[in-house]
């Protein structure tokens, strides 16, 4: 008779998941950061002042976060990066802002757009090739 493997404390978990964590308890359940503004194609640069290791309530994405903005970032790869929801990630940036860990550098806002006869004589031209 064959013998039954064991049957895993949590069945909705397996080998290849590795740690589940829900993103709701990375951020203490806040689903908006304290900031507004971290669009994403923010750019963020960890300050002089970054020391996060003392700091109660950080957790280790937040350390992540420090580490991986040494060099400008934009916020939809340090979500990559981290392989979160980028929702998750503007809430940890908003906490790391609010302690002045990082700085956001927004993108310029598109000062100039294109006549719309320009674009239709670009779409034109392309449909003329």
């Amino acid at each position: 008779m064959r013998a039954e493997p064991p049957v895993s404390a949590h069945e909705w978990l397996d080998a290849d998941a590795g740690p589940v964590v829900r993103p709701y308890t990375l951020t203490g359940g806040r689903v908006r950061p304290p900031v507004d503004g971290f669009d994403l194609l923010a750019f963020v640069l960890t300050t002089s002042a970054a020391q996060p290791a003392g700091v109660p309530g950080l957790q280790p994405e937040h350390r992540r976060l420090v580490e991986l903005a040494r060099r400008p970032t934009a916020v939809a790869d340090l979500a990559a990066d981290l392989d979160l929801a980028v929702g998750v990630v503007r809430v940890l940036l908003g906490d790391l802002l609010a302690h002045g860990f990082v700085a956001v550098h927004r993108p310029p806002a598109a000062a100039y757009l294109p006549d719309d006869n320009i674009l239709k004589a670009v779409v034109n031209g392309l449909r003329a090739l």
